[in-house]
């Protein structure tokens, strides 16, 4: 095994872009027989990503962007979106989830769980969930707190129980879902592949909906970890704006860092955490590389260990009587 040290996420950006674009071609050509690819464009940095990989590995005539927003969407994703297409030369169409999401009764149905938790709260109201602060500095269990801002400006922030976050999270992974069918439907009509935007950190920690944003044909970045992702996409020339960007979740109407939300850790940390974890390298070894305590990398090694164990039946196909 090689020793482990800082710079061991490091890639060859260029020649990994060769690579995965020819893999990406290889898979939607010839193992899946589709025409061509079909992605949802955030403006985030994955999707920013996989929609510049696709451009590469088929040519920009044969890559369809989709940009999905609704109601809660921050405006500059698609701003963002109209910048790519005109960057790489792929078509872009718009298509507002908004009415959709209505339709499924999506919105009062979030906003009746956080009304059990703040009953002042109104639609004009903003909220985002978050955990704790940085696992790295104490202990905790992955209990969610809510914030909220009043019109007026005042804020507030409470523990969520459990009966109201599972309500507002299965309210709004509709989102997530409600996307996947647009996504099927252009690419069903092109005869395209769907190309999900996943990283390597969703998808061993669970941050995606099954049947949402984990639903795809091809998951050409899976492997990648997230600070990874950011130097491939230096070598395919995403731009600044993209690359400078902080990830958010994109959900709540309040604005929510991934790291916020979810993670509890600054991406490179936990990357080589993750990496060490999955690596079986030495607590003793891996605390003096990262300039940690042992009981820190060991409280970040059991955070994964929970949140990998909780979220398995993410990552399971529907079991048959036989399983």
């Amino acid at each position: 095994m090689a020793r482990f040290h800082k710079d061991i996420l490091t890639l060859d950006g260029p020649k990994t872009a060769t690579e995965l674009a020819q893999i990406v071609e290889r898979q939607i050509i010839r193992r899946l027989s589709r025409q061509g690819a079909v992605i949802g464009v955030s403006g985030g940095i994955d999707s920013s990503t996989v929609v510049a990989l696709a451009c590469k590995a088929l040519g920009p005539e044969r890559v369809l962007g989709v940009a999905m927003p609704e109601q809660d969407s921050s405006p500059i994703s698609y701003e963002l979106a109209k910048q790519l297409s005109k960057q790489y030369g792929f078509e872009l169409i718009l298509e507002n989830l908004t009415p959709a999401l209505t339709g499924l009764s999506c919105y009062p149905r979030r906003d009746e769980a956080v009304k059990r938790v703040f009953p002042d709260y109104t639609p004009a109201c903003k909220f985002n969930i978050v955990l704790p602060a940085n696992i790295l500095e104490q202990d905790r269990l992955n209990i969610f707190r809510m914030n909220i801002e009043y019109p007026d400006g005042r804020r507030d922030t409470k523990r969520i129980p459990p009966r109201e976050y599972l309500q507002i999270v299965a309210a709004s992974n509709m989102k997530q879902r409600v996307r996947m069918l647009m996504l099927y439907y252009h690419g069903e009509q092109r005869n395209y592949a769907v190309v999900g935007t996943g990283q390597r950190n969703e998808h061993d920690q669970g941050f995606f909906v099954k049947w949402g944003d984990g639903g795809a044909d091809l998951k050409p970045i899976a492997h990648l970890y997230k600070t990874q992702v950011y130097q491939l996409a230096r070598a395919l020339k995403v731009p600044e704006e993209i690359l400078a960007r902080t990830p958010t979740t994109d959900t709540y109407s309040m604005e929510t860092t991934q790291e916020d939300f979810y993670y509890s850790l600054p991406f490179l940390t936990m990357d080589l955490l993750h990496h060490a974890w999955k690596q079986q390298v030495p607590l003793a070894d891996t605390a003096k590389a990262m300039d940690l305590l042992p009981e820190q990398v060991e409280r970040v090694w059991k955070d994964f260990e929970r949140k990998e164990n909780t979220t398995e039946y993410l990552r399971l196909m529907p079991l048959h009587w036989d399983d």
